[in-house]
């Protein structure tokens, strides 16, 4: 029990390093296709998706690097950009996106625990 404790902490400390610390404010307001950045800036400026998606690739990496499971970071790439675009589009609340986060890692934490040679 206390391996599932340290693995949750672990995730959730990098989480909160690459939601919070990580992520600069020019990739929290560009990551949003809807935000009037794009449009003031030019042609050089990435696009909405090159942000998003630059920002969920942390947070897999992360995923990775604390489980060292390369499907569980491709996994965390996958629903991060699921539910930050949905957080983008207006569909869910700054609480809601931060607690599907959370569950998603409680969610690995109990796939490891239960089938740990599966990942």
């Amino acid at each position: 029990m206390t391996e599932f404790f340290t693995l949750f902490f672990l995730l959730i400390a990098g989480h909160a390093l690459a939601d919070f610390v990580l992520q600069s404010d020019v990739m929290a307001t560009a990551k949003n296709r809807h935000n009037a950045i794009h449009k003031n800036k030019g042609e050089n400026f990435p696009p909405w998706q090159y942000w998003l998606g630059a920002h969920t690739l942390i947070h897999g990496g992360v995923v990775l690097l604390v489980t060292e499971s390369l499907l569980l970071g491709f996994i965390e790439t996958l629903l991060h950009t699921i539910i930050d675009f949905l957080k983008c589009e207006g569909k869910l609340s700054f609480h809601q996106d931060q607690a599907l986060h959370l569950i998603c890692k409680i969610v690995y934490c109990v796939v490891l625990s239960l089938l740990p040679s599966i990942v």
